[in-house]
């Protein structure tokens, strides 16, 4: 049996690298998108071939051409993406009054069409070899709304819909399609928040602590084996109880 490869896009640090490290200990060929963290996906790939195998793919997500060419070559490399994890994402803090066009079309560009795009070009695959499984990373924030990230919101927001579309479009091809919504994560994305926010926003938190990448890691690696095979067209809330 050939070994199956996941597909990990905006996988070389935070949430992303914390993917790829788990798809590889569970056996999976490791296909590592990144667009501008070239010095982190050379290094992940460096530690992770100790394990699997391991190839970087430099593209932004929201240009279709760029995913179409990735995904040619994963096809010359590994034979196709088993796994999709649409992870690559950006967020930005802004008062709804303040949102240029050029601010919302780079917000939904990256996180709602790059989804999109990665879908497009990963189900030719999948429906031929009648299996497969996408997630996408969601936030909490997609599903309750935040005050002053109203276009991170609607994106993700967006992104919770197409899974939910999807999964019921391609069920039938023995594809899962699932959404991960973390809860606020310690990742570079945290970085612009004080010592004095991230406590306010644990104390908010019911388990009284911030999530990991790698609480969002395992359960993508959940979702992607055997165990999830009836599972599908769901967000799987991974916040802390921070929304319920």
């Amino acid at each position: 049996m050939n070994k199956k490869t996941a597909l990990v896009t905006g996988g070389a640090k935070g949430i992303g690298a914390a993917v790829c490290r788990a798809l590889a200990k569970d056996g999976y060929n490791i296909a590592l998108n990144f667009n501008t963290s070239e010095k982190e996906a050379l290094s992940l790939k460096y530690e992770l071939s100790a394990v699997t195998s391991v190839e970087i793919f430099k593209a932004d997500v929201s240009d279709s051409e760029q995913v179409k060419k990735m995904f040619s070559e994963i096809e010359n490399i590994f034979g196709g993406a088993d796994v999709l994890v649409n992870n690559a994402g950006i967020a930005q803090q802004a008062l709804f009054t303040d949102i240029t066009d050029e601010m919302w079309q780079k917000m939904i560009g990256t996180n709602l069409t790059g989804a999109f795009n990665c879908c497009r070009s990963a189900l030719p695959y999948m429906i031929r070899e009648k299996s497969g499984s996408i997630i996408n990373i969601a936030s909490m924030w997609g599903e309750v709304g935040a005050s002053m990230e109203v276009h991170y919101s609607a994106a993700k927001a967006g992104l919770i819909g197409l899974t939910k579309a999807l999964a019921k479009e391609v069920g039938l091809s023995g594809i899962t399609v699932n959404a991960v919504s973390p809860g606020v994560v310690l990742t570079d994305m945290m970085a612009q928040f004080s010592d004095e926010d991230k406590k306010v926003l644990a104390d908010e938190t019911p388990m009284g602590v911030l999530g990991t990448p790698e609480d969002i890691a395992v359960t993508v690696s959940f979702l992607a084996s055997e165990k999830a095979r009836f599972i599908t067209g769901q967000v799987v809330s991974v916040n802390g109880g921070f929304v319920i």
